[in-house]
């Protein structure tokens, strides 16, 4: 991947990390019924896949990361 499609990526993950979270720390309202979506298992999820590409960007820029020379 390139380095553009890996911070859009990035960008569009980290916003759906954090719209997400913001969505699972509302109070539960239980006349509109139960939750459909579950906010804190997509959040979790937003949150490693950004800091999976932020990984991907420090390879990119030459910086080794994990083990190496086995």
């Amino acid at each position: 991947m390139t380095l553009t499609t890996t911070l859009i990526l990035m960008g569009a993950s980290g916003a759906l990390f954090a719209f997400s979270a913001w969505r699972s720390g509302r109070p539960w309202n239980p006349m509109k019924g139960p939750r459909l979506i579950p906010w804190t298992s997509l959040a979790i999820l937003a949150g490693v896949f950004t800091l999976l590409l932020a990984v991907h960007v420090l390879n990119l820029f030459g910086i080794e990361t994990g083990r190496g020379g086995f």
